[in-house]
């Protein structure tokens, strides 16, 4: 079998905002929904495994059907804003979307689904219509709604299912915003409510069923930062005469009976225990996954809860006295985050997850010599919303990314030791902002500027901290990176204060004098009282967990750049590191001016006007003498650097080239733009769904040395959907052709070979078509950012093996990253022996 083209190598991404969005399955894989997405995550190999993609809105819930005699599940329901509910079948390691449930008129908030037979499956969902209806997937695969349960102006907001021990009969448990569990008994294929139980004083947030001992147990919680548990057990007949001396005082129990193939059967349901330790609205409740002992299932008792007071609590009962307490509690002490949504544990109950109101994942495992001391661990993160552009450094070891979450996030690999295959993690959030982020672009390996909705530019640089992290981590010898960076009055690390949007710079007395103050009880001032988040020198081994990567690892801001009217749309920096051009959202001429600055000394050197509505995006030229901007005007420009004057160090920047009106070959927006390797060519996207390579026709002279105009160097290529981002591959293709990647606003990836052809007016057959990203690759919203890694090879894969080997590898293969609407940020593999071998093979 050949090899493929492209192969996912890394995917950034994390749950989106919903309580019941994260469910782990007896695999060990753990699904979440993330934002139209359901990724599958395996916690012990520490990747994403695979993304479902199949639904059209945010995925709201996510569950496993978890298996009567608790093998491994091979179902997964998940439901959406879509409105609708996706069974999903594993079939040979794949999740094609078998069935999908349309019925609900609102967003789908929770689902639950338990086996009846071999072949029949029962699913139910909850949605914003105020219905909950009950799903059954019969034995020719199909879906039909057996039933929908209205609550009027009311909402559920978790559903529960289980079958009623002995019997069989299907159970649910609902519970919602009036407070009451509600519990239904399916009769005569019509379920029926027999209780409502009462205690709750506030929303029902989580309900959850576990069978042990012929009996069923119900984990309830809720926004009165309470958690209860109910017990539902057959009730034997009642006996008739009760002694004199016997007591009569009993707890209430809710008696109903279940009729079932002529007989009936009588069943109590009674409050067990309530517990109260959390101090805020309880969203999760979670019990220990049953497991097969000695051939029988076994349930512990042991039920985890997560709560917005940033903590998850382990309850279980003393063994002495059987009062539930509290076992382990763990969270987050201070910043400035909400609690968390849900929680769920492994199938051994060694590790234990939390989910947060900002995206981010918690995984704690338990120390295997003190059972009783649980420490963090390594978890996938990625943005929780838009990420807007993307950048390798200039080495091609890590990637930066940046988003509407208002984060700019660095990713790179983590060679662990006797791992032959790095994963890739984020190691560090140099900012996190009081804006929306737009873009960014490095100016050296450990400096960056980035843009964000709002008029200043900002200027960052990595502190000492980080660069002995990242050595750490990525396996780099120290004084490598510090030969490359000046080191002479690099800070330790970097802090917020309270009510700023600038990362303070920390150096060594700030470390010394801020531990002189710790313990002094005395505030003699406001600002004593209201301290800043203080940087904690760290020395990591492995990426940071969550509550460092939002104190621990900002960068100091060393400059601010003032000189735009309106928030930052686009940035671009040379290849010498020397320059950068920043751009604004503009509707008229005067604001679409392209500002020019030196990243030497931060001076505006320049303005640049030529366009009249926003400059989408900006390219410098590989040998830094040209700099390319595209335009919501439907026109790209082309500037030439000039020789410096005399008296100036400073370069300038002439109009070179550009199209007009009348001269436009683009009809619609040109978002994005790239360079040829080799500076010949430039290539231009739109949302006209056409690409154009540009340059001196037939000469083929580098641009801005030949004497031919400028002009379209290639047929348009039609890609089918708007072009929403191009990029050049920085290496030739062996045949002399190149290979262009393009993404599209339906999220899919593109990769083509454009051959330049001898002719003056470019015919049909210079493009070919080189593969595509498929649907578990694609993104699900349009595609932001394209970036081809800067060197050849995998990044992290240096150092590793014999050098002819990693020669071939390198050769072999290319890395390309790509930041999309859908909040994801993937690295992928491509392998341009393969796209040869296609090419030959379809030639």
């Amino acid at each position: 079998m050949a090899p493929a083209v492209i192969q996912t190598c890394h995917v950034a991404c994390c749950p989106n905002r919903s309580p019941n969005v994260v469910s782990w399955s007896k695999r060990g894989l753990i699904a979440f929904g993330t934002c139209h997405s359901v990724a599958l995550y395996d916690p012990l190999e520490r990747t994403a495994v695979t993304i479902l993609n199949g639904h059209t809105s945010r995925v709201n819930a996510v569950k496993w059907v978890h298996r009567e005699d608790c093998g491994p599940e091979t179902e997964l329901v998940s439901g959406s804003s879509d409105n609708s509910v996706i069974l999903w079948t594993n079939v040979d390691g794949q999740y094609p979307s078998s069935v999908k449930c349309i019925g609900h008129t609102g967003p789908v908030c929770a689902v639950d689904a338990v086996p009846l037979d071999a072949s029949q499956l029962l699913i139910v969902s909850t949605a914003s219509d105020s219905t909950v209806k009950l799903w059954l997937r019969g034995d020719g695969g199909k879906v039909e709604c057996l039933q929908t349960l209205s609550f009027g102006s009311g909402f559920m907001m978790d559903v529960s299912l289980a079958l009623l021990p002995g019997s069989g009969v299907p159970i649910l448990a609902c519970g919602g915003d009036d407070s009451k569990v509600h519990i239904y008994i399916r009769h005569n294929e019509q379920f029926q409510r027999v209780l409502s139980l009462q205690g709750h004083e506030d929303w029902i947030r989580g309900v959850e069923w576990a069978a042990r001992d012929g009996e069923l147990l119900l984990a309830s919680c809720a926004q009165d930062c309470s958690i209860r548990l109910w017990k539902l057990f057959a009730k034997a007949p009642p006996e008739e005469h009760i002694g004199p001396g016997e007591p009569a005082l009993r707890l209430k129990e809710d008696v109903f009976e279940v009729a079932q193939n002529g007989t009936s059967s009588v069943f109590a349901m009674s409050l067990e225990t309530v517990l109260a330790g959390h101090e805020n609205w309880v969203y999760g409740v979670h019990w220990h996954p049953s497991y097969i002992k000695d051939g029988k299932v076994q349930q512990p008792l042991s039920l985890l809860s997560a709560s917005m007071d940033k903590t998850m609590i382990l309850w279980g009962p003393e063994e002495d006295s059987g009062v539930w307490v509290e076992q382990v509690r763990v969270g987050e002490v201070g910043g400035n985050t909400l609690g968390f949504y849900g929680c769920q544990m492994s199938p051994d109950g060694s590790m234990i997850l939390a989910h947060a109101f900002h995206g981010a994942l918690h995984l704690w495992h338990r120390n295997q010599n003190q059972e009783a001391e649980w420490s963090p661990a390594v978890v996938i993160s990625g943005h929780f919303n838009a990420v807007q552009d993307l950048s390798w450094d200039p080495e091609g070891e890590f990637v930066l990314s940046v988003g509407s979450d208002q984060t700019t996030r660095l990713f790179t690999p983590w060679k662990r030791k006797g791992c032959t295959q790095p994963t890739w993690h984020e190691i560090c959030r140099p900012q996190i902002h009081g804006y929306d982020m737009q873009c960014l672009a490095p100016v050296g390996r450990f400096q960056f500027v980035s843009g964000a909705d709002e008029k200043v530019l900002r200027v960052f640089r990595a502190p000492r901290n980080f660069v002995e992290n990242f050595a750490n981590i990525s396996a780099t010898p120290l004084e490598l990176l510090l030969a490359s960076n000046d080191t002479a009055d690099l800070p330790e690390g970097a802090s917020t204060p309270a009510l700023g949007l600038s990362n303070k710079a920390v150096f060594q007395g700030d470390l010394i004098s801020q531990t002189g103050k710790e313990g002094d009880g005395n505030y003699n001032s406001v600002s004593d009282q209201y301290k800043e988040s203080h940087f904690q020198p760290l020395t990591l081994k492995a990426p940071p967990p969550e509550d460092h990567l939002l104190q621990n690892t900002l960068w100091p801001e060393v400059q601010k750049l003032y000189g735009h009217g309106f928030e930052l749309f686009c940035l671009a920096s040379d290849a010498a590191r020397t320059l950068v051009a920043s751009a604004c959202k503009a509707t008229k001429a005067e604001h679409a001016s392209i500002l020019l600055w030196s990243a030497s000394s931060w001076r505006q050197l320049q303005s640049l006007p030529c366009h009249s509505l926003t400059v989408t995006q900006m390219a410098f030229s590989p040998d830094s003498r040209l700099l390319l901007a595209v335009s919501r005007d439907r026109t790209w420009s082309l500037w030439r650097r000039q020789d410096p004057a005399p008296d100036s160090t400073e370069p300038l920047f002439s109009l070179y080239a550009n199209t007009s009106k009348n001269t436009a070959v683009h009809t619609r927006i040109i978002w994005s733009c790239d360079w040829s390797f080799d500076n010949k060519y430039f290539v231009t996207s739109s949302r006209d769904k056409k690409v154009i390579v540009w340059g001196h026709a037939a000469s083929g002279d580098v641009v801005g040395q030949g004497a031919d105009p400028i002009r379209p160097c290639s047929s348009v290529l039609d890609v089918g959907d708007s072009a929403t981002a191009v990029a050049f591959c920085p290496f030739p293709c062996p045949d002399n052709s190149y290979l262009l990647a393009v993404g599209l606003e339906s999220g899919q990836i593109l990769l083509y070979k454009w051959r330049p052809g001898a002719d003056e007016i470019p015919t049909d057959g210079d493009w070919s078509k080189g593969g595509e990203t498929d649907a578990s690759q694609s993104h699900t919203l349009l595609v932001k950012r394209l970036r081809w890694r800067p060197r050849a090879g995998w990044a992290g894969q240096a150092g590793q093996g014999p050098e002819e080997e990693e020669e071939a590898a390198a050769a072999a293969c290319v890395q390309l990253a790509s930041a999309g609407d859908d909040h994801a940020v993937k690295i992928f593999n491509v392998n341009r022996q393969a796209l040869e071998q296609q090419g030959m093979s379809s030639g």
